[in-house]
């Protein structure tokens, strides 16, 4: 279902140029891929644009849905319609050329995605295939998986020569202490001078907790205190997982910030000075 119905205004003042790093638009007029399971109801970019003005913000990054697999069209367009305010990440095969990346480029695709859960249309063994690919560019991976799986994968992401994203904070399937050797992996990977993390997501990892997800802010706030240059905002609006009695509101959301990272220099940066220095926004 779509989350655009009126809420609340947010309690956080948002710094000019504020963004949100991770939203998808759904739209049933693009064929699905062969692989999906989730096939959610219209969301719009007139339904974001409400949520955008409520929330006080002004740029956006437009994620490829795992439900489109390799056809970015609906993420692409959307781009369009926004304009030079909006992002896009983007989900391509191995064969893609490079002809074809500058063309993603050029229409605002900064980032590659790998969703590495259901519904994948990407391998792992591809990652580092394209990390090379994009060595020395403008280009990021952003990469989502079971957080639980993150010393699996903590060297290889560890070994990738390019800019990478990690989604959701990990994207844990619960609640888990600062100790645990999956939280201490993900804080490792953070600590690299090449690694964004999206301090968002909590309802994936505290279900049904909501609206402070109290379970989720010591990775959050361990995060924060790591350093706050290369961590990111996002509302991961329209929560289509999410039944309607648990969907989340993005002020709620956005809110969390202040309990999080309570210095607003440090909201600056994970809003405003981050996003624009890796999504290469215009100031």
């Amino acid at each position: 279902m779509s989350n655009d119905l009126p809420g609340r205004n947010p309690d956080l003042k948002t710094p000019a140029g504020a963004c949100d790093t991770h939203m998808h638009i759904y739209n049933r007029a693009y064929p699905a891929s062969s692989k999906a399971w989730l096939f959610p109801s219209d969301s719009s970019v007139d339904d974001y644009r409400k949520v955008q003005a409520r929330l006080g913000l002004q740029r956006t990054v437009i994620v490829q849905p795992v439900t489109y697999g390799f056809d970015n069209r609906c993420t692409l367009d959307s781009v369009a319609a926004i304009g030079g305010n909006a992002r896009a990440v983007v989900t391509v095969p191995p064969a893609v050329t490079d002809s074809e990346l500058e063309q993603f480029w050029q229409s605002g695709a900064r980032g590659l995605r790998y969703h590495q859960m259901r519904g994948s249309v990407t391998e792992w063994l591809d990652v580092p295939f394209m990390a090379e690919r994009i060595r020395g560019t403008g280009w990021h991976l952003q990469i989502q998986f079971d957080g639980l799986e993150f010393p699996d994968h903590e060297d290889l992401i560890a070994r990738l020569p390019c800019t990478v994203v990690i989604d959701h904070m990990g994207r844990y399937a619960r609640p888990l202490p600062i100790e645990h050797p999956a939280v201490r992996s993900l804080l490792r990977t953070a600590a690299r001078d090449n690694v964004y993390v999206k301090l968002s997501g909590a309802y994936h990892i505290a279900h049904g907790s909501g609206p402070d997800y109290k379970d989720v802010a010591p990775i959050a706030q361990a995060l924060v205190a790591q350093g706050t240059e290369r961590l990111l905002w996002g509302s991961d609006w329209p929560h289509p997982t999410e039944a309607a009695e648990a969907m989340p509101d993005d002020a709620d959301l956005l809110d969390l910030l202040l309990g999080w990272a309570p210095d607003p220099g440090a909201r600056q940066a994970i809003l405003s000075d981050n996003p624009a220095r890796l999504y290469r926004f215009e100031t």
